[in-house]
């Protein structure tokens, strides 16, 4: 019972973190990357669709972003959809590509995006403890019911807890790397 609690509480926990890594990858740092497009959305034959679905996405120079449709016909709606994004970026189309040049990062909207970093580790923390929470009550409820015995209630609290600060400090050197990439120059 208590393996199987902390089994799932592994699982759910690996979750918060790949989660967490995906929405980082989406933040932008002084170098160009394929995930500060690949989520976007599309407006394709009426339906939103993914910008990775309908193109090959390629980095050929630090700063620059290729995008090189499968379908020419999609050319305009991806220009249109990366001019309505946040990315605060400019395409430029040469009739087959799409080129986004990212301009350097200002010291300003750097320390705006470390804080936003901040914000996402706190939240993935925040997943990790509800994590801790939930398992702690399902145990509880074990030992109210005789499932388990109270030594096994206490070993499982305290591995439960290991377990919350191993992740804790997983997350910690998640965020450590991408204040890292977004304070470089």
């Amino acid at each position: 019972m208590v393996q199987d609690a902390l089994h799932e509480a592994r699982e759910r926990m690996n979750g918060a973190i790949k989660a967490l890594e995906e929405d980082l990858g989406g933040i932008r740092t002084g170098r160009a990357s394929p995930a500060l497009v690949d989520k976007l959305s599309v407006e394709y034959y009426g339906a939103p669709t993914p910008l990775r679905q309908l193109a090959n996405i390629t980095i050929p120079e630090p700063r620059t972003i290729t995008i090189r449709p499968f379908d020419a016909a999609s050319l305009k709606n991806i220009e249109r959809a990366i001019q309505k994004s946040d990315l605060g970026l400019n395409p430029n189309n040469d009739g087959q590509n799409i080129h986004l040049n990212l301009p350097p990062l200002t010291e300003e909207r750097r320390i705006d995006l470390v804080k936003l970093v901040s914000r996402r580790l706190e939240d993935a923390k925040i997943a990790v403890r509800n994590v801790r929470r939930d398992v702690i009550k399902d145990l509880r409820e074990f030992e109210d019911e005789k499932l388990i015995s109270e030594d096994d209630l206490h070993r499982g609290e305290d591995e439960i807890q290991k377990l919350t600060a191993k992740y804790s400090e997983d997350i910690d050197a998640i965020g450590a790397q991408k204040e890292k990439e977004i304070l470089e120059i």
